[in-house]
């Protein structure tokens, strides 16, 4: 079990702004270079403006020239294993193969470990866009 990035991933929790749900998630992303991002959820009244914590920990790295990752560790409050959302899912599937391992924290020193191939099976990607465009240009000419 990656033990330093756990522990990470729980501290974060400790930021989270959650009033509404009281439902806290923290994320710590290592770089692959070995630095650690973190983040945690930031709740807003009208809920669609919430930011999740694995895109607030993606974000911190970006912004900071990171483009290269080889370990994501999600956490709750409630240790129930909890995974990135979909949304969350397809913004890593930006920068991360699908065999980016994904540890979530089940309490204790228990984990649910995935890749985020099987959490995400078939993401939308810059390849998937182009081959639409293709299809679309074949069918002009066809016409």
């Amino acid at each position: 079990m990656p033990e330093a990035l756990v522990e990470r991933a729980r501290e974060a929790l400790d930021n989270a702004y959650v009033p509404y749900s009281e439902y806290t998630v923290g994320a710590a992303l290592r770089t692959a270079d070995g630095e650690v991002y973190v983040g945690c959820n930031i709740e807003n009244a009208n809920y669609s403006n919430s930011l999740h914590a694995e895109e607030v920990a993606i974000a911190e790295a970006v912004k900071n020239g990171h483009t290269e990752f080889d370990r994501l560790v999600v956490t709750s409050g409630a240790r129930d294993g909890v995974t990135p959302c979909g949304m969350c899912r397809q913004t890593l599937a930006e920068f991360c193969d699908e065999d980016l391992p994904v540890v979530c924290d089940l309490g204790g020193d228990d984990v649910a470990e995935y890749t985020l191939g099987e959490l995400l099976p078939n993401t939308i990607s810059l390849d998937t866009l182009e081959a639409a465009a293709a299809k679309r240009d074949a069918a002009d000419t066809d016409e």
